[in-house]
C-alpha cells in the first residue's frame, strides 16, 4: 500500500545518486517516481466499466432444497484488472457446498470471497450450489469489491448495494404423516342454521314444489315414483380455518426456546395450510411470534385467494421465536374479531393450564375448535365438544400408551373442572 515514505524513498534515492553518482540508483529512483503516479491514475480508472451480477436460479425453495448462486464480473474496458476481490455478504445458514464463509464483523454472517485477474474485455464467473436446510427469509448482499494497480501500492473498493432475497418455506407433508386424518380432520362442516345448500350433500328427496328449480329434480327417482322428486341437500357453511400457531417452548420465557419444537410447530401449520389451501379452503394465520428484527406479531386474515397459501408459508419461513404474547393471551384478543364460523385451530408444543382454560372458555361461548398438540409431556386427554389430536413429526411413531390413553379420557372430568376453576380464580 501506498504512504509517504515511498516519496520520501524516491527523493532520499535521487539524493544519494547526486552524490555518488549511481546511475543504477537513479534510474531505480525514477522508475519509482514515474511507476507512483501511474499506479495512481490505474486505480482510479480500474472500476471504469466494470460490472458485478449476483443471480440466483430460484428465490423461493422448500426445505432440503438447493439453489445455484452464479456471480459475475465483467471487465468492459482496454484496460486490464491486475487483480480483483469480491467480497459478498451472506447468512451462515445458507452457506454454499463449495467453499467456507469468510468470518463477519455482524453475528450469524460470513464474505463469500473470490478473487480474480481479468484481461480486457473479460469475464470471470464462478457458480455455487447453496444447500436450503432451514427454513428462513435470508439476503444476500451487499458485496464489496476491491482491485488496484499492478504494483499492489493503490487499492480501491467499491460497494455494490443490490440485495438479493432467498425465501426458504417450511417443509411441507401430508397431515396423516403427522398423525391428523386426512378427511375432514377437524369435524363436518354443517351448520345448524342453514346458510346455503351444499350440492354434493345429498340428505334424501322429497316431493317437487313449484319454486323448485329443475336442476335439483332426481330423474331416476321421478321415473321410478312416477311423480316428480327433488333432491334435498345438507345446509352447511363454509370452511374457514384460523391456525393459532405457539411458539413458546417453555413455560418461562427466561428458559429459552427449543428451536427443534419450535420448527415441528411451524412445519405442521404449514403442512395444514397446504392442505386447507388444495381443498380450496379459507383459511388465516395468527401466531404469537413476531417478524424478524420486529415486535410485529404474525397475523394473517382468513382468505382463499390463490396467493393465501404464498402469503401464509412466507410468514412462516420469516416468523422468529421471539414470543411477544402467550397463546391464550392471542386468542382471547383475536378471536372476537374472526367470523363467528371460523374454526379455530390451536398448533402448540407447549401445553400450559392457562391455555387448556381459554380453550375451554371459548367451547363453552360457541366457537369452534380444533387442539393438536405437539408436547410429549402432555398425556393425551379428550376435551368434550373439541377434536383434541396428539401429533407427531413424519417418522416418528407417537410415544403414548394405550394405557396412557385410557387413563386420560377417565380423567377428563376432573381435569376441565379443575383448569375452569383456575381460570375463574385468575
Amino acid at each position: 500500500m501506498f504512504t509517504s515514505a515511498w516519496l520520501e524513498l524516491a527523493i532520499l534515492m535521487v539524493v544519494l545518486a547526486a552524490l555518488f553518482g549511481q546511475e543504477t540508483l537513479l534510474t531505480l529512483a525514477s522508475l519509482l517516481v514515474i511507476t507512483i503516479p501511474f499506479s495512481w491514475l490505474w486505480q482510479r480508472v480500474a472500476f471504469y466499466r466494470v460490472s458485478y451480477q449476483r443471480e440466483m436460479d430460484e428465490t423461493r425453495v422448500f426445505e432440503g432444497e438447493r439453489v445455484t448462486l452464479t456471480l459475475r464480473v465483467t471487465n468492459q474496458k482496454w484496460l486490464p484488472l491486475a487483480w480483483l476481490r469480491v467480497s459478498d455478504q451472506m447468512p451462515l445458514a445458507i452457506a454454499p457446498e463449495e467453499k467456507a464463509l469468510a468470518p463477519a464483523h455482524i453475528p450469524l454472517t460470513g464474505f463469500l470471497e473470490t478473487r480474480a485477474s481479468l484481461l480486457w474485455n473479460e469475464r470471470a464467473r464462478w457458480e455455487y450450489h447453496i444447500p436450503c436446510n432451514h427454513r428462513g427469509y435470508y439476503a444476500l448482499g451487499p458485496a464489496r469489491i476491491s482491485t488496484g494497480d499492478l504494483f499492489g501500492l493503490f487499492e480501491r473498493t467499491l460497494e455494490y448495494p443490490h440485495v438479493n432475497r432467498l425465501i426458504v418455506y417450511p417443509r411441507i407433508d401430508p397431515i396423516e404423516d403427522w398423525g391428523l386424518p386426512p378427511k375432514e380432520p377437524f369435524g363436518d362442516a354443517r351448520s345448524r342454521v342453514p346458510v346455503f345448500q351444499d350440492p354434493t350433500r345429498i340428505h334424501g328427496l322429497r316431493d317437487y314444489r313449484p319454486e323448485d328449480a329443475p336442476k335439483h329434480i332426481h330423474w331416476r327417482a321421478t321415473a321410478r315414483h312416477n311423480a316428480l322428486k327433488v333432491k334435498q341437500y345438507d345446509p352447511t357453511i363454509n370452511y374457514n380455518w384460523v391456525f393459532f400457531l405457539n411458539l413458546q417452548t417453555y413455560e418461562k420465557a427466561w428458559q429459552g426456546v427449543d428451536s427443534e419444537r419450535a420448527e415441528r410447530a411451524i412445519r405442521l401449520a404449514a403442512s395444514l395450510a397446504n392442505f386447507a389451501s388444495r381443498k380450496k379452503y379459507a383459511f388465516g394465520l395468527v401466531a404469537n411470534g413476531t417478524y424478524p428484527d420486529s415486535d410485529q406479531r404474525l397475523r394473517i386474515l382468513p382468505g382463499r385467494d390463490p396467493g393465501q397459501l404464498r402469503n401464509v408459508l412466507e410468514a412462516l419461513a420469516a416468523v422468529s421465536y421471539f414470543v411477544a404474547s402467550p397463546l391464550e393471551t392471542l386468542l382471547r384478543r383475536e378471536s372476537a374479531n374472526l367470523p363467528w364460523g371460523s374454526t379455530l385451530i390451536v398448533i402448540t408444543p407447549l401445553v400450559t393450564q392457562e391455555l387448556l382454560a381459554e380453550v375451554l372458555r371459548l367451547r363453552d361461548v360457541g366457537r369452534r375448535l380444533a387442539f393438536i398438540s405437539l408436547d410429549e409431556a402432555w398425556t393425551r386427554e379428550t376435551l368434550p365438544g373439541i377434536p383434541v389430536y396428539h401429533a407427531h413429526a413424519p417418522g416418528q411413531k407417537p410415544e403414548q400408551s394405550a394405557a396412557q390413553g385410557d387413563a386420560a379420557e377417565s380423567d377428563t372430568a376432573q381435569m376441565e373442572s379443575k383448569i375452569l376453576s383456575q381460570s375463574e380464580f385468575a
